[in-house]
């Protein structure tokens, strides 16, 4: 699955003369973590997180002559991190693990804002019913990637989990179809008691 299946397009973004109490009543309103910020041409030039506020409130607090700050631009992150709306779900995923965010702006090479992926979006993978989790093993794996009828393997999923039982014709297609298998989204574990018939592995 890509980044563009999930993503939400035409996302609520502001630009960079927005005043700050505003960007707060959008992100409130719309109950979003971030914004992204964007320019007459709908470029990214930044970011407005729930972070940019506290370190604001923290600031004005503690110091002795706090900044005037009215604008998107003043507080905004301009070193945003975007993501390809072709990019892997696991590379969004990975991202925004490294990068410690809730939330990444799609973008195309123009930097053209196109759409947001959030966290929410990716656990939302793990939803995926197990009646389509079989269905996509069954026919575009069995049969369409190792050409086998998926009627002689026994294929169960529960939860997540995928078991299957049988024989196929060589140990090299029973590793193939659990490896495949298990890189499937919404997947937890692959539990494969498959035996061959040749065991092509032997030199």
């Amino acid at each position: 699955m890509r980044v563009v299946d999930l993503m939400t397009t035409d996302p609520i973004s502001v630009s960079p003369a927005t005043g700050i109490k505003e960007a707060a009543r959008i992100m409130f309103r719309h109950r979003v973590s971030g914004l992204p910020v964007v320019d007459g041409g709908n470029r990214i030039v930044g970011i407005i997180t729930e972070a940019d506020f506290l370190r604001l409130e923290v600031q004005r607090e503690e110091s002795d002559e706090p900044l005037d700050v009215e604008r998107v631009a003043d507080v905004m992150n301009r070193g945003v991190v975007t993501v390809d709306p072709d990019a892997s779900l696991y590379e969004a995923a990975k991202i925004m693990v490294a990068q410690d965010v809730k939330r990444l702006p799609v973008a195309d090479d123009a930097g053209l804002l196109l759409g947001i992926i959030s966290r929410a979006d990716v656990v939302s993978v793990f939803t995926r019913p197990d009646d389509v989790i079989e269905d996509e093993i069954r026919e575009d794996l069995i049969r369409r990637v190792l050409f086998v009828d998926p009627d002689e393997l026994d294929v169960s999923v529960e939860n997540g989990v995928i078991t299957f039982v049988g024989e196929i014709g060589t140990r090299t297609e029973a590793r193939m179809l659990a490896e495949l298998a298990r890189r499937l989204d919404g997947v937890i574990r692959v539990d494969s008691r498959l035996t061959w018939r040749i065991d092509d592995t032997r030199t």
